[in-house]
């Protein structure tokens, strides 16, 4: 490999991840605006949780899972609403379709729908199962005095009054698209060198040979409590290296790093590991079925 090739593999991770380090960036700005007021809505059980919570999972940012098993550990919500948000958040891999301005950005409107429809449909069955929504609502009436602190992704308060707006609104949003930038750009440079080394129609070959697989590997990835999984399988998506079917099983999987903050309880190791479970399994069932449907 030459240095000529080094360099334009470089230069072109660089330019296509800058591309969207601008894009979420102005993403992130504009959702700090409104994420204290989302959790604070979403804190109020209802009958329409599950629905509240797969809309406020909707926002593609990877902190909406932080937030809600945050929100689940003080018994503010249930665990239907819980897994109605983790079903449906996607991370980064929105705004990354998107950015991709091809005909892959198109799938972004089914994929969006499809996630949105399991989340809550799971979330409600879930519910009818465990009942604890009396459990939820009676601790609500007696935790009115208490002071609510909600925490974001990057482990700071989302709704600290003592928190200046430019902290607030600039630098937690510019901190978060870096680290999406550096994960975005490392997985971009290793997928240049692979394709310059083993050449696309042979990456290609070799992802098609192993296909029915594929959901179930893609599953495995959506499971890491890392945004940088939803960027790898978003970028295998965008070279055609997966199929529709498989990118949707994996991010069904995907819910950030809601699941570290969620398996920190010791308390509740029980509870966590039968929410990751019925998310896993939930996420292969739709994932092969979709790749059914549609083709592997």
């Amino acid at each position: 490999m030459s240095f000529n090739s080094v360099y334009e593999n470089i230069i072109d991770a660089l330019l296509d991840s800058l591309i969207v380090f601008c894009f979420i960036f102005i993403i992130y700005v504009a959702l700090s605006f409104f994420e204290v007021k989302i959790a604070k809505k979403l804190s109020k059980a209802n009958k329409y949780s599950p629905i509240y919570g797969s809309l406020f999972a909707l926002i593609p940012q990877c902190g909406i899972s932080v937030v809600a098993s945050d929100l689940y550990l003080k018994r503010h919500i249930t665990v239907g609403t819980l897994i109605a948000v983790f079903l449906t958040c996607s991370d980064e891999a929105i705004p990354l379709l998107i950015a991709e301005h091809s005909e892959k950005s198109l799938m972004v409107i089914p994929l969006i729908l499809i996630k949105f429809a399991i989340g809550i449909s799971i979330g409600y069955i879930i519910d009818l199962i465990i009942k604890d929504k009396e459990k939820v609502n009676l601790h609500l009436e007696h935790c009115h005095h208490e002071e609510e602190v909600h925490i974001g992704c990057c482990h700071h308060h989302i709704d600290d009054e003592n928190e200046n707006r430019i902290q607030k609104n600039l630098i937690h949003p510019l901190v978060h698209s870096l680290k999406i930038f550096v994960y975005v750009f490392v997985i971009n440079l290793i997928f240049e060198f692979i394709i310059d080394f083993v050449g696309e129609d042979n990456l290609t070959s070799f992802l098609q040979i192993n296909k029915y697989l594929s959901p179930l590997f893609a599953c495995f990835i959506g499971l890491i409590p890392n945004c940088a999984s939803s960027v790898f399988l978003t970028e295998l998506f965008a070279i055609d290296g997966i199929s529709f079917g498989t990118l949707l099983g994996g991010l069904l999987a995907n819910s950030g790093l809601g699941l570290v903050f969620l398996l920190n309880d010791k308390k509740n190791i029980k509870s966590a590991l039968m929410i990751i479970s019925v998310c896993f399994f939930t996420s292969i069932i739709f994932g092969y079925l979709t790749c059914l449907i549609v083709g592997f």
